[in-house]
C-alpha cells in the first residue's frame, strides 16, 4: 500500500467529518422561524391590528397539517392551555396567513360567559406559507403559535 495515499485518505475523511460537524453546528435543525421569514406586509398587518404590543410565543395549541394537498380546505383547530376565568379569558383568536391575498384571514371574538374558547374550522390557502394563530387575552396579552404549511393545490383561485 502506498503510504501517501493512505495518509491522503485519512486526511480526506477527517476533513469531511470536520466539515459536516461545522455545518451541523452552524445551521439550525429546522427551517428559519416564522419571524425570520415575516414579510413587510405581515408586519404591517400585525402593527395595524395589535399596535406595538409584544406577541409572545406559547400557550396556543394550534393543530394544522404541515402538508395540505388541497389548499381549498385546510383543517385548523385552535385553543389555549390557560386556566380561563371571568378575570382572565381569551378575548379573540386571530388567523394570519402570510401569503394569502388577504393576510388577515379571520378573527373570532369570545365572551367570558362562554367559559372557554376554541376554534375548529377550515381555511383556504393560496400557497405554501406560514400560518399564525394569535390568542388575544382580555388583559391585552398576545400569544402566538406559527406553523409552516406546504400547500399542493392553490385554494385561492
Amino acid at each position: 500500500m502506498d503510504s501517501d495515499r493512505l495518509i491522503g485518505r485519512r486526511m480526506f475523511v477527517r476533513a469531511a467529518a470536520l466539515s459536516a460537524a461545522a455545518l451541523a453546528v452552524g445551521r439550525p435543525a429546522f427551517a428559519a422561524g416564522p419571524d425570520d421569514e415575516m414579510t413587510d406586509a405581515v408586519k404591517k398587518v400585525l402593527a395595524d391590528k395589535f399596535g406595538a404590543r409584544p406577541i409572545q410565543s406559547g400557550h396556543v395549541q394550534f393543530d394544522i397539517p404541515a402538508d395540505a394537498p388541497d389548499g381549498r380546505a385546510v383543517p385548523v383547530f385552535i385553543e389555549t392551555d390557560f386556566d380561563l376565568s371571568p378575570e382572565r379569558y381569551v378575548k379573540a383568536f386571530h388567523l394570519i396567513v402570510d401569503h394569502n391575498p388577504d393576510i388577515y384571514l379571520a378573527g373570532y371574538q369570545f365572551s367570558p360567559a362562554l367559559g372557554g374558547a376554541s376554534v375548529d374550522t377550515r381555511i383556504k390557502m393560496r400557497r405554501t406559507s406560514w400560518v399564525r394563530a394569535i390568542a388575544e387575552m382580555n388583559t391585552g396579552e398576545l400569544w402566538v403559535s406559527a406553523k409552516k404549511v406546504f400547500v399542493g393545490l392553490n385554494g385561492c383561485g
